[in-house]
């Protein structure tokens, strides 16, 4: 480690980087909506408050007023608007009369998920709007709405539904499996590239005592990684650690060694290190990307998907990370999550043992 000086000290500013560029650059938040408005009954006083419900949201940001289709159709090809609102002339007079009145939305779909989440925040305006009218109504008749339905929810460990306190925990989690196999992956590959490896050989050091002393220093370089990480998300990100430290960090070291373990495996089987770099980052980036629940939904996913989801280690670290940081819970709530984890990190520590062969092939 000493005579690469470049690799460790990417192995300590990579994850520092990682973490601020997803923490600030990934959101699942959709907020101010780029909306091009058509208002045809722009006289009405009625239709002027109906727009203000839009006007005052943060989800919600209108660029343009326009008074022709052309317009919204250029912008909303052209990616300036997401969607539009079309108001018809009679709009008012319909609310008016007691009569249902239409209101037309127009939706970019190119990007299924920003439009789908985008026609919820319309549709929770227009029902906000409705209840509104109602008990405008019943008032006006002398009827108090006191049978109207008022549901009021509450958010537990996420107040603000704010995603980043979702994100980060799981991108501690990448970070570790994805630096840790891949430091550990090119180590013992570069020892044989270089030729180093025979004169280890030929030393009275045992095979498991070679490897332990392979996993050694990157235990400590991924553990320093893993407090900074959480020092990052609880200071700079302002996420909120509800749990036990100790606890964290017993149940973290499970998740490293195993990381560690199958990165001097698969180093162990390359001999390579471009060998080794590329099964590291087919077997650990991807899947810890897509098939542990960073940032899909596991239970959307196709059920063959979802069978090979329990495979992938970080699966049950990002649950154990979200559980202590956002909910508190102890041991009792995640003992099958750090089960999985001991056994996987026995099993990869003992394939990498029995795997390592003092001798040339």
């Amino acid at each position: 480690m000493k005579r690469d000086p470049r690799s460790l000290t990417l192995a300590l500013a990579i994850p520092m980087f990682l973490l601020i560029i997803f923490g600030y650059g990934l959101s699942l938040d959709i907020d101010h909506v780029r909306t091009v408005v058509w208002n045809q009954d722009a006289s009405s006083m009625l239709t002027r408050n109906f727009l203000f419900n839009f006007e005052n949201s943060r989800y919600f940001r209108i660029i343009k007023y326009t008074d022709n289709y052309r317009d919204i159709e250029r912008m909303i090809n052209s990616g300036e608007a997401i969607m539009a609102l079309v108001i018809p002339k009679e709009f008012s007079k319909y609310i008016e009369s007691g009569r249902p009145a239409q209101l037309q939305l127009l939706m970019d779909g190119s990007d299924a998920n920003t439009a789908t989440i985008a026609r919820g925040y319309v549709r929770a305006v227009v029902s906000k709007y409705n209840v509104e009218l109602l008990a405008s109504a019943l008032a006006d008749h002398g009827v108090a709405p006191s049978k109207t339905l008022d549901a009021r929810s509450r958010i537990w460990f996420n107040m603000g539904l704010t995603s980043t306190w979702f994100i980060v925990p799981g991108v501690i989690a990448m970070i570790i499996m994805i630096i840790a196999a891949l430091l550990t992956s090119i180590c013992i590959a570069r020892e044989w590239e270089r030729g180093t490896m025979e004169q280890l050989i030929s030393t009275p050091v045992k095979a498991p005592e070679l490897v332990i002393g392979k996993f050694i220093p990157y235990f400590a370089i991924g553990f320093f990684d893993l407090t900074v990480g959480v020092l990052m998300a609880r200071f700079l990100f302002d996420v909120p650690f509800r749990g036990n430290y100790g606890l964290l960090f017993i149940l973290s070291c499970l998740f490293l060694t195993g990381a560690l373990s199958q990165g001097i495996l698969i180093s162990i089987v390359a001999r390579t290190q471009l060998m080794a770099s590329q099964l590291a980052t087919l077997t650990t980036m991807i899947p810890t990307i897509i098939l542990s629940g960073f940032i899909y939904p596991i239970f959307n996913m196709p059920k063959a998907l979802q069978v090979v989801t329990y495979l992938i280690p970080a699966r049950y670290y990002i649950v154990i990370l979200r559980e202590l940081f956002l909910k508190g819970n102890g041991i009792h709530s995640m003992w099958k999550d750090a089960l999985f984890l001991l056994l996987f990190g026995f099993i990869m520590l003992g394939l990498a043992i029995r795997k390592f062969r003092k001798k040339v092939a």
